[in-house]
């Protein structure tokens, strides 16, 4: 008979099509959004960061360019600098492949070039580390996990920085579990159009 594995050896259950299924669910729904309700739901969501953000009073906030049909958060972020001298805000910036992201300040307005997926970033510019990082939703669940587009950079980029991560999406991408693998970082709060929630843990 042959032995079975030491406890350390044994290997989490492979649910990689059932995350992509999840994935691509969530995808279709929300392009499938007219603009128009994106729009308001975002506005919604809009609200729920000013409170937290008041809670969590952050300096540094790093934030991600719409990309997919996301919630467009521009106009939030540009009226949070313009709230506070002192803040600034910050884009990822994918450096090398299956690395960690780096995040550079961004200013309203800057002419910006566009990375290999065609989303603008800041080509120069030191690396800073954002006290709160607001991370894009695919699918999520209420223990903070969540689905991204499968190339783990967000994954790599928060397990190596010390931030506040802020899940930000649409309630239409909720899902009772996203299967989360042992390298998956929950998100410490989820903020959708329905309110600004602590992951459950």
């Amino acid at each position: 008979m042959k032995p079975l594995p030491a406890p350390d050896a044994l290997v989490e259950p492979d649910f990689a099509a059932e995350r992509k299924r999840l994935r691509e669910a969530a995808l279709r729904a929300r392009q499938a959004m007219p603009a128009a309700l994106r729009e308001t739901l975002t506005g919604r969501m809009s609200a729920h960061l000013d409170e937290l953000m008041a809670a969590l009073q952050p300096l540094r906030l790093g934030f991600c360019w719409p990309y997919r049909a996301e919630p467009d958060l521009r106009a939030w972020v540009t009226h949070w600098l313009a709230a506070h001298p002192g803040r600034v805000a910050a884009l990822p910036v994918v450096l090398e492949r299956n690395a960690a992201m780096v995040f550079r300040a961004w200013r309203p307005g800057e002419p910006m070039p566009l990375d290999r997926h065609g989303i603008p970033h800041p080509a120069q510019g030191e690396a800073l580390v954002p006290d709160v990082v607001l991370v894009p939703l695919n699918a999520f669940d209420a223990r903070g996990y969540r689905l991204g587009y499968g190339g783990g950079y967000f994954d790599r980029t928060l397990a190596g920085m010390d931030t506040v991560a802020v899940g930000v999406g649409f309630e239409i991408g909720r899902v009772p579990s996203t299967l989360p693998q042992c390298h998956d970082k929950p998100m410490a709060w989820i903020v959708t159009e329905a309110g600004a929630a602590p992951a459950q843990r």
